[in-house]
């Protein structure tokens, strides 16, 4: 069996699948990996060809029975009212992406695959919205397809799943639970406490001073989210404060 075979999900249920897009991701890595490709008027079409290729590697591989794309918006969204910097680090977007993220509407127009976007949202706020709204559905699995690996925090055991690109558009992974146990050394659930820790350059969100991902992952491996190491740091404090209470104490006596 090759690794191709692995990602082949196959249906040995009656359950429904839903494949969740995160467009602007898959258009990003696709812009990336493929070379200038144009259209005969000049147009630049190397994304749009990405896309095209990875929606159908997507719909063979996993086999939906409902696909949606979801998207991101150009202005500024409610992580942007609360912290300033957010994505601050960024450059311009090339005008040459621009022009294509424009155009995947009308792929996913030809597919007949519907969009979902929202002002002041995120396409991450869309998917985790959809994951929330239907894992308790017992007839039904979620798969999200995307580049960003931020999404691995809504993986549910088989429940829901993370098909993503690792290098380019070939080498792909699919997380589940255990997967994403095996990469990090805890669950999905704690992967926000993580990057709490370590922060995330990519989106210009600082962590603690002096911890990498060495560390930070450390600290979740032992203590697990970051209110239960505050809370360890207070049971500290307050054992030292007991001992220099106690050293006085003694010292006087």
């Amino acid at each position: 069996m090759t690794e191709r075979d692995k990602l082949r999900m196959p249906k040995k249920n009656t359950k429904k699948r839903l494949v969740l897009l995160d467009s602007h991701a898959i258009i990003h890595r696709a812009y990336h990996a493929l070379p200038d490709f144009s259209a005969p008027d000049g147009q630049p079409t190397g994304a749009l060809y990405g896309l095209s290729a990875m929606l159908l590697r997507i719909i063979q591989d996993l086999k939906p029975d409902y696909i949606v794309a979801c998207y991101d918006l150009p202005k500024p969204t409610l992580r942007h009212e609360a912290y300033e910097a957010y994505k601050g680090t960024r450059g311009t977007i090339e005008d040459a992406l621009i022009a294509q993220l424009t155009s995947s509407r009308r792929v996913f127009e030809a597919f007949g695959i519907p969009v979902y976007e929202k002002e002041g949202f995120e396409a991450d706020d869309i998917l985790g919205t959809i994951v929330e709204l239907h894992k308790k559905d017992k007839d039904l699995e979620i798969v999200i397809a995307s580049g960003d690996m931020d999404t691995l925090q809504l993986v549910e055991k088989k429940k829901v799943q993370v098909y993503t690109l690792k290098k380019g558009l070939n080498d792909i992974i699919l997380y589940d639970e255990k997967a994403v146990e095996e990469r990090f050394g805890f669950g999905p659930k704690l992967i926000p406490d993580y990057k709490g820790l370590r922060g995330d350059p990519s989106d210009n969100i600082i962590g603690i001073p002096g911890v990498g991902e060495k560390t930070a992952t450390d600290l979740i491996t032992k203590f697990g989210t970051i209110e239960s190491i505050y809370k360890k740091l207070k049971k500290v404090a307050e054992l030292l404060e007991l001992q220099e209470l106690i050293r006085c104490f003694t010292h006087e006596v």
